[in-house]
């Protein structure tokens, strides 16, 4: 239950610094919003000279998006289109001798040249998930979908037109999709004069088990080594009930040569994943989560000596995340991303001495750090900027914008302004709270607030860019936005991110702490409040509902958690709520959980106007939550309405039923707050 967002409510005078407003004055909306092109950074060629980012842009006529892939030079910043922007491209990879790029257009092999201009030439009609050269140049690796067991139909095949499904055991279904009878595996195939050349070679053997693990990663899960010996691969191999059940995946080396294959983490219990080699091949590097069961742990950093077979944990007595990990050239250093004080930046650790150093700072998100050379390469981002792209100097720790896809939409904006405050909470500690104030702000006006409660529940609120849940849309249409880092997120240390194990109901009483804070501020309308949240937040929403004790107007709860009960018996994911809740509601004595933090049992104190949104792919907290909620307002005689898509997952993702989303958003809040 990971990934959706909640902000945070501070109280220290430290105002972030936004672009100027002398010829700004245009006020960001919804429409815009999707007018802004969404960057994402690709890849950095071996010399780490250049590097290739993708920009989506949308056409709500027409419901759908194609993304472009551009080329940057990393000193000059000489920018030139790559590929039609009329076509799609996506996970672009530099060959190995530094002259094309491929890249999956229509699920296929591409290439094109550096060079340019050119046209993108087919390498092979294999559909595949996504793909990673040899270092030698030699071979392809790729994922494909092998289709290994026959459904009902297939089984009989005088009832064409049956639509039955049957299994026979849990992981029927996962996030938004039904088991398919088909498995995600890897393979690798010869590679010559840009095509393959080869029958290739399933390095799972038609394993009924998926690599990568989705949908929270890619192909950073699969890495060759730098002889092209070895390919490794993230992996859990359980099925069924027991998959649902666990979060032990971990690293199998396949030797190519061989066909034998080794696995690297047997002992270790949590996730492993994200393999990276050094460039010198001595050593490995992956993220590893140490208990398990448990999805948000601290993501430590692991590292095993190919030549002596030592492994050791580089994380060891530091109590923040290690992500991403990048070697330097000469395999002496490595640089990661983290978050501490609720910002990810880019921070290195030196072999010799175990010794970390933080090399950036500001009031920003660092992410999809890249690079080899005396520059990283990443997106950089923050609640007032949509992402683009930059290069890091290491030494100095100089950033330089290399991109301006969104400038177009973005530079005629007036911006909010965003300030800090530290908030007591209910037992004395110190937590960090987010205000995003509106464009133009003047203090001596009121104005309405909206309270906005993250998801995760472990996810951090830090100086992140989304394009639903955006501040900066949200204080342009006149509010205040108060975002709370209560307990439960990454960004404070590993103790403030384990605290609500077990007690949700803790971090709900964080954000009354930060309302009643931010109900103090002058210029907030402590009479027109308002809270809002998705998943974790939308469970926050539904929870207050029943606590508030008049503090708020309106609420708004999108694929939120209703009945902790009901959640546990139809979610996918079991290992969630098994470590999140400390087990099932059937044990005896039933966790305190369900009894003291289910917003459920609450509902006879539900007095106040709530939106319910609810998607009915979601299979992460199903249908059945939200209405669950809409029908206790309703027959509860509350203000209600319920907002419902049947063809969205546990977020948005299609552009005009996420545009409707937004207006229905702020239509309610409007209705009730201004």
């Amino acid at each position: 239950m990971r990934n959706f967002c909640f902000l945070l409510l501070l109280l220290s005078l430290t105002t972030i610094n936004t672009p100027s407003m002398d010829a700004q004055n245009q006020l960001l909306s919804p429409e815009l919003l999707w007018k802004i092109g969404r960057v994402g950074l690709d890849a950095v060629s071996p010399d780490g000279k250049t590097a290739v980012y993708g920009v989506v842009k949308y056409d709500m006529s027409s419901n759908k998006g194609t993304r472009a892939l551009y080329l940057v030079n990393v000193q000059s910043g000489e920018t030139r289109l790559l590929t039609d922007p009329e076509k799609s491209s996506f996970d672009a990879e530099f060959h190995p001798e530094g002259k094309k790029i491929g890249f999956l257009r229509d699920g296929k092999l591409h290439e094109i040249s550096i060079e340019g201009p050119g046209e993108a030439v087919k390498v092979s009609d294999l559909e595949i998930n996504g793909f990673h050269y040899a270092p030698n140049g030699k071979h392809v690796l790729f994922a494909q979908d092998v289709k290994l067991d026959k459904n009902l139909q297939e089984e009989n095949p005088d009832l064409p037109k049956s639509s039955g499904r049957a299994s026979d055991g849990l992981f029927y279904r996962h996030w938004k999709s039904w088991h398919d009878y088909a498995y995600s595996n890897v393979f690798f195939v010869d590679y010559s004069n840009g095509k393959f050349s080869s029958e290739p070679v399933n390095i799972q053997g038609n394993e009924r088990f998926d690599s990568p693990l989705t949908p929270d990663g890619g192909m950073e899960q699969i890495s060759w080594s730098p002889d092209s010996r070895w390919i490794v691969y993230t992996c859990r191999k359980l099925n069924g009930t027991a998959e649902a059940k666990s979060t032990n995946s971990d690293l199998y080396a396949y030797e190519v040569a061989s066909g034998k294959t080794l696995n690297f983490t047997a002992d270790l219990q949590g996730y492993d994943r994200d393999p990276v080699w050094s460039p010198d091949g001595r050593y490995l590097l992956w993220t590893s989560l140490e208990r398990a069961g448990y999805e948000a742990d601290r993501p430590r950093l692991m590292m095993l000596d190919i030549q002596t077979q030592q492994r050791q944990e580089l994380s060891a007595g530091w109590t923040y995340e290690m992500n991403s990990p990048v070697w330097s050239a000469d395999s002496k250093t490595v640089y990661f991303l983290s978050s501490e004080n609720f910002t990810y930046q880019v921070y290195q650790i030196t072999l010799a001495d175990k010794k970390i150093r933080r090399i950036t700072d500001g009031v920003h998100d660092y992410t999809a750090l890249k690079g080899t050379g005396t520059d990283l390469v990443a997106t950089r981002t923050s609640m007032t900027s949509p992402p683009e792209v930059y290069a890091v100097n290491v030494r100095t720790a100089a950033a330089r914008r290399l991109s301006f896809a969104t400038e177009e939409v973005w530079g005629k904006l007036a911006l909010p302004k965003v300030e800090r405050r530290t908030v007591k909470t209910f037992d004395g500690k110190d937590m960090n709270v987010w205000l995003v104030l509106p464009p133009n702000f003047d203090p001596a006006k009121k104005y309405p607030a909206l309270v906005y409660a993250q998801g995760g529940p472990q996810s951090a609120l830090s100086q992140f860019f989304s394009f639903r849940w955006n501040f900066t849309l949200m204080a342009s249409q006149g509010y205040v936005v108060v975002a709370p880092c209560r307990r439960g997120m990454p960004g404070s240390g590993q103790a403030w991110n384990d605290a609500i194990t077990g007690k949700w109901g803790d971090a709900m009483k964080d954000y009354l702490s930060a309302t009643d804070a931010a109900a103090k501020e002058p210029f907030v309308d402590a009479g027109r409040m308002g809270a809002i949240g998705a998943s974790f937040g939308g469970y926050a929403v539904y929870w207050l509902a029943g606590n508030h004790n008049k503090r708020f107007k309106a609420f708004i709860s999108h694929c939120g958690l209703f009945n902790l009960e009901s959640f546990y018996g139809t979610t996918e994911e079991v290992w969630f709520p098994n470590y999140d809740f400390e087990g099932a509601y059937w044990q005896r004595p039933v966790p305190k959980m369900y009894q003291n933090d289910s917003p459920h049992r609450y509902v006879q104190n539900w007095d106040t106007p709530i939106l319910v949104i609810h998607n009915e792919l979601d299979f992460r907290v199903p249908f059945g939550e939200g209405m669950q909620a809409f029908q206790a307002a309703q027959l509860r005689g509350v203000p209600s309405r319920f907002l419902s898509f049947p063809d969205e997952g546990h977020w948005m993702s299609k552009p005009q039923n996420s545009l409707l989303w937004q207006r229905e958003f702020y239509s309610w809040l409007d209705k009730w707050l201004k």
